[in-house]
């Protein structure tokens, strides 16, 4: 066990960064992290984290990094070893980072060769947060598609240390760090890449106020609102300007208790896809849009030194 405590952020790689920054400040809610260097565009919640969202130029869209929280300097130091020790190549050693929110940290591949950072003592929002019509909290959690679900969920738990919390067939699996029943999840595809990132409000009516707001500006849902199976969370799946698709979530279940708790097998049938029977299953279109283009990873040519 690593000891993960929680998602942090996440970062992408867009080809219209100008635009796409116009859309997360100007439609989704977020608010953009004021004096910052370089090229990259950060987003704050209306939580305590830092940034939720880091935007980096690039010539195809794609993950950067996911990043997770952890307790202090000595567990990334404690995690850096025990990735060591099971061969796990670590791209960036334990230290202090260069990004915005700083705090101190380490970078690993996994095996599909996305980019993951574990970091403690990342500054906090201190600034209050001025209410919107929408406010998105935090990365409620990150779905990422594979080419290998047994062995990327075996990585997950027995390497990186997050337990299985429920399974759709054998189609996807959803991973927790804490109570929430998932942060990660990830879904069986043709490919490595991003099926969607979700980003938490406080209530089914903010939702739906979000939902007018991304119509407002000319977006259009592609799957939603309903209410999952998995998760017992409410949700609306919208594209964004370079493809990515996201979420607006509330109401995601918790695991009360830990030892009482064993994952349950859902069936993929329309009622338990959305339980309200409104949005139904995803259609062929949303399927495709979220299955995204093959993503080899930022990474993987990253020589450590």
């Amino acid at each position: 066990m690593l000891g993960i405590t929680h998602l942090r952020h996440i970062g992408l790689i867009c080809p219209n960064l100008d635009k796409q920054a116009r859309f997360y400040e100007e439609v989704w809610g977020l608010d953009r992290v004021p004096d910052t260097e370089g090229d990259t565009v950060y987003f704050r919640g209306a939580g305590p984290e830092h940034h939720i969202l880091s935007l980096y130029p690039g010539e195809n869209r794609g993950l950067h990094h996911i990043a997770f929280g952890m307790v202090d300097k000595n567990a990334v130091d404690r995690a850096a070893d025990i990735l060591q020790s099971k061969g796990v190549r670590i791209i960036q050693e334990p230290g202090y980072l260069d990004e915005a929110g700083k705090g101190y940290g380490l970078r690993f591949l996994d095996p599909e060769n996305r980019c993951i950072e574990l970091s403690a003592w990342v500054e906090t929002n201190i600034k209050e947060w001025t209410k919107k019509n929408v406010d998105p909290i935090k990365l409620n959690h990150v779905v990422m598609n594979t080419a290998d679900l047994d062995m990327i969920t075996d990585f997950y738990t027995n390497v990186v240390g997050f337990k299985v919390t429920d399974w759709s067939e054998h189609q996807m699996v959803f991973l927790r760090c804490n109570k929430k029943h998932h942060s990660l999840a990830f879904n069986q595809d043709i490919h490595a890449s991003c099926n969607h990132i979700a980003y938490e409000v406080n209530s089914v009516d903010e939702l739906m106020r979000g939902i007018a707001n991304v119509r407002a500006a000319g977006f259009q849902e592609i799957w939603g609102p309903g209410r999952h199976g998995p998760g017992d969370n409410i949700f609306c799946y919208f594209q964004d300007p370079s493809g990515f698709v996201m979420e607006y979530t509330c109401y995601l279940e918790t695991i009360e208790d830990e030892a009482e708790w064993k994952a349950r097998v859902w069936k993929r049938v329309p009622h338990l896809m959305d339980q309200w029977g409104i949005a139904g299953p995803p259609k062929p279109e949303t399927r495709k849009k979220m299955q995204g283009e093959a993503d080899p990873g930022w990474a993987s040519g990253f020589v450590s030194s």
